[in-house]
């Protein structure tokens, strides 16, 4: 009879629990100090592009134009509950790290077992766990039967680890790494079970120190929030002090202040920026929904911008790169290897029937452990036709793993006279079993030095049998085992990561893996992935004897690390950014939060992931499919693209509208527009720089570019400067038609209509030319965009009844114009960007 050792473990009475709960508080994470809704909101009130926005609406709100100042503040109103929902990302992510380090326990007490809320767990409580339980604080074993965790949430690890007894004397290591004797909270029993004893909660614990580096870790501002708020200051100081400038000129100059009021005011709604803020928001907002189809979804919108923009892609191996299961992929009998990883198999060829019944037999009945799970699925799939299948079998006897032996080791009643004997485990173990001399463990040694640096995780297979009188001996040592050949498991890497590897670097995106895994193992999965150089991968144990001068240099030439620790992948992730690197970091796990959490794109996968890990990151990959990432970068480049393509357009709309404010203020012509104009001209900027070219296509080689350097502004001057030429030509084009309308005496207004004809058809030319800096107009006709025609098509019909329609004719102040004033001005609105045509034409004949 078997006697339960918890039985004599009397572990806490229940006074003494009280007392240390009311000194050390719950076993669960300390939240920081909440942020209340009020001063949430009026930190964001302080923002410039906040204040700005406010102001443009209630301008518009004191012009009358209440449909305009009703939408610029539902803009505001946006833009506000968007970022107020991701000033919580931080608190969440710990509130997810309380959730998963606070399972129900079954902890003994007072001599009696019992099940308590996790977050009731105080130092010193004696635990009990077994397979599949998840441990709810750290503690040391004090008394196991074949214990072995899965750590891969607080280490990467994908094999799970053997534990020991404690000796008392031992002083708590990290975790990692077979026969420690200490358990860490949030990790997952696999098989096996034990008594450990509590010696850390809450915020001590493993997990918590991890949750305390990623509270302490901020985000950071995005480049395009950063450019967008000092363009519009700048604008705002510009437009503000020309409108100033304009008012007092007119007033002085014509002696008409109430004219030179409504000039000033003209040229203030021309200048102020209020399409800025809108653009990015729209863009970021409708681009978050379109890496939604790619299975991506967006928890930071602005982050949507910057995965575009990546350099480097961190990427954690166990669960993202590989599956995060088991799986034979080798069998070594006799000198001979069969490889299972080439093709799906049904059956096997009979020289390995053995090997593989053996190992079955070597493993649980109802197995919890993967690699055992890999074996029963293995001989499912192929020998469920064959006599090697024995469900009728019973277990006599089972030998554990020991510290000493490190194998398993099952004697099964067959029915018959003779017992089986089926052993499994280190090669070293069953090469003793079976009492090789020194040639033959020479040999067996070779082979399992050549699938290890595959990357496999190596198994020995060994089988004996015993007559049914005979007794069973005190250890395996006692039976006559024959090895009968080499197991090679493998994590297995996903189908589509080499192909979404391949494409990263075609795009100029580097690729880099961090796991806290062994390096040989790292360095065949990056062998077979076609990741880096194929060199040797950096340990965390020569990571942390590097400064972090010698790190930079390390990082730019390494593209795998192994055996990584937590706070290690997160100096990582900042040293590449040191470096200037615009880093996006994939993971998993708890280990990966802190690192999601500080590069300028934490991905999470999303149906493996923990909490902690979505939580902590910007983006998360719903199908946790690798290949998902490629058509997020792919979509996070289009909205860059569009978006310089947006601004530009914007500015360069406003120059001629400026233009025609300053010009005949200038010269002593009539005044062209007056803010019902304005109002009119946002009919057609607003769409068109929002949905019109936020819808257009991506170019075709928009995954053959480099990233966008990351010391590269939104802004630069290409664009800044494509934009001036641009709305230069179309300025040149409407007041050279304005002072040919007056110079040839026709009514001011026939020639205010004229030039405002002008000036829209210059607008719409320019959303054509805009589509691509690539591809002439007529190259980009067949690339679908339907906003771009209802824009198009919605302006001309506008346009024609303010000319054509008498009542709104005379509230525009024009006059109807005849079929050659209409065809002047479509033809010097089209010419304004005839130049660009021009020379998007001749460089594609350009050989490069």
């Amino acid at each position: 009879m078997t006697t339960d050792p918890s039985l004599s473990v009397p572990g806490l009475d229940e006074s003494e629990a009280a007392a240390r709960l009311e000194r050390d508080g719950p076993n669960e994470l300390g939240s920081s100090e909440k942020r209340t809704f009020l001063r949430s909101l009026v930190g964001l009130l302080r923002e410039p592009m906040t204040l700005l926005l406010l102001a443009c609406g209630g301008i518009y709100l004191v012009l009358g134009d209440v449909q305009e100042s009703l939408l610029l503040l539902g803009f505001v109103f946006f833009i506000l509950g968007i970022t107020l929902v991701q000033e919580q990302k931080t608190e969440r992510a710990l509130e997810a790290l309380r959730d998963l380090a606070s399972p129900r326990a079954l902890v003994i007490r007072g001599g009696e077992r019992r099940r308590i809320a996790g977050r009731d767990v105080v130092r010193g409580d004696w635990l009990v766990v077994s397979e599949g339980d998840r441990i709810p604080a750290d503690a040391a074993v004090r008394i196991s039967t074949f214990l072995t965790v899965d750590e891969s949430l607080v280490t990467g690890e994908s094999i799970a680890v053997r534990k020991s007894v404690w000796d008392g004397a031992l002083p708590k290591a990290r975790p990692g790494g077979d026969d420690l004797p200490f358990l860490f909270a949030g990790t997952l029993v696999v098989e096996g079970s034990a008594i450990a004893e509590v010696s850390d909660t809450g915020a001590h614990t493993e997990i918590g120190r991890i949750g305390k580096a990623l509270g302490e870790v901020k985000s950071k501002e995005t480049g395009l929030q950063r450019e967008t708020k000092a363009l519009v200051k700048k604008l705002a100081w510009i437009g503000g002090a020309l409108s100033v400038a304009v008012a007092v000129a007119y007033g002085a100059l014509r002696h008409d202040w109430l004219g030179g009021i409504l000039a000033g005011i003209t040229l203030a709604m021309a200048v102020l920026p209020n399409e800025f803020p809108v653009v990015v928001t729209i863009f970021l907002a409708l681009g978050a929904r379109r890496l939604s189809t790619h299975h991506v979804l967006a928890r930071n919108i602005p982050a949507v911008e910057s995965l575009g923009s990546v350099t480097v892609l961190c990427v954690d191996k166990t669960g993202t790169l590989t599956e995060n299961r088991m799986r034979v992929a080798r069998l070594s009998v006799d000198g001979s290897e069969l490889d299972l990883t080439k093709a799906p198999m049904s059956s096997l060829p009979e020289e390995v029937h053995e090997i593989v019944e053996h190992a079955i037999l070597a493993s649980r009945v109802d197995p919890f452990d993967p690699m055992e799970r890999a074996f029963q699925e293995l001989g499912t799939l192929t020998l469920k036709s064959t006599e090697h299948l024995h469900p009728d079998w019973s277990i006599a006897k089972e030998y554990p793993l020991s510290k000493e032996l490190l194998a398993v080791t099952h004697v099964w009643d067959t029915g018959t006279a003779e017992r089986v004997v089926a052993t499994k485990g280190a090669p070293e173990a069953i090469a003793r079993l079976a009492h090789l001399d020194a040639e033959a463990t020479a040999a067996l040694d070779e082979r399992v030095q050549a699938l290890a640096a595959e990357g496999l995780r190596v198994l020995a297979v060994a089988r004996a049998r015993l007559p049914l009188a005979a007794a069973l001996p005190e250890s395996p040592d006692g039976f006559a085992f024959e090895i009968l050949g080499l197991v090679g498991l493998a994590d297995p890497v996903r189908a589509d990561v080499p192909a979404a590897v391949a494409e990263c670097r075609a795009a100029g995106i580097r690729v880099a893996m961090i796991t806290g895994d062994y390096p040989a193992t790292a360095e065949a999965v990056a062998r077979s992935i076609g990741l880096g150089d194929g060199g040797p991968a950096l340990r965390g144990d020569e990571l942390a004897a590097l400064d972090d001068a010698e790190l930079a240099l390390r990082v730019r030439r390494t593209d795998v690390f192994a055996r990584v620790l937590p706070e290690q992948k997160l100096r990582l992730v900042q040293a590449l950014q040191a470096t200037g690197e615009i880093v996006a970091m994939t993971g998993d796990g708890v280990n990966d939060a802190p690192a999601l959490r500080a590069a300028h794109i934490g991905i999470a996968m999303g149906a493996r992931g923990t909490d902690v890990a979505r939580e902590a990151s910007a983006l998360v990959l719903l199908d946790d499919d690798f290949g998902s990432l490629v058509g997020g970068v792919r979509t996070g480049r289009r909205i860059v693209d569009n978006l310089k393509k947006a601004l530009a357009f914007v500015l360069a709309v406003h120059l001629p509208i400026v233009g025609l404010t300053l010009v005949p203020i200038a010269l002593g012509w009539p005044l062209v527009l007056m803010p019902i104009h304005i109002a009119f001209l946002h009919l057609v900027i607003d769409p068109a720089c929002s949905v019109v070219f936020e819808a257009e296509p991506a170019e075709g080689e928009i995954m053959r570019r480099p990233p966008r350097p990351p010391t590269e502004p939104l802004f630069g001057r290409r664009v800044v400067g494509l934009s001036l030429l641009q709305g230069s030509a179309a300025l040149v084009g409407v007041v050279g038609v304005y002072a040919f309308a007056l110079h040839r005496g026709q009514p001011e207004a026939h020639a205010r209509a004229l030039t405002f004809v002008t000036l829209i058809i210059a607008n719409v030319a320019l959303i054509f030319t805009n589509r691509s800096w690539s591809n002439t107009i007529a190259g980009t006709l067949s690339a679908p965009n339907p906003w771009l025609w209802r824009v198009s098509v919605g302006a001309l019909v506008f346009l024609a009844a303010v000319v054509y329609v008498p009542a709104l004719a005379g509230l525009f102040r024009f006059e109807a114009l005849g079929l050659l004033d209409l065809a002047a001005a479509v033809f010097a609105g089209a010419i304004s960007v005839a130049w660009f045509e021009i020379i998007k034409k001749r460089s594609r004949r350009t050989p490069t």
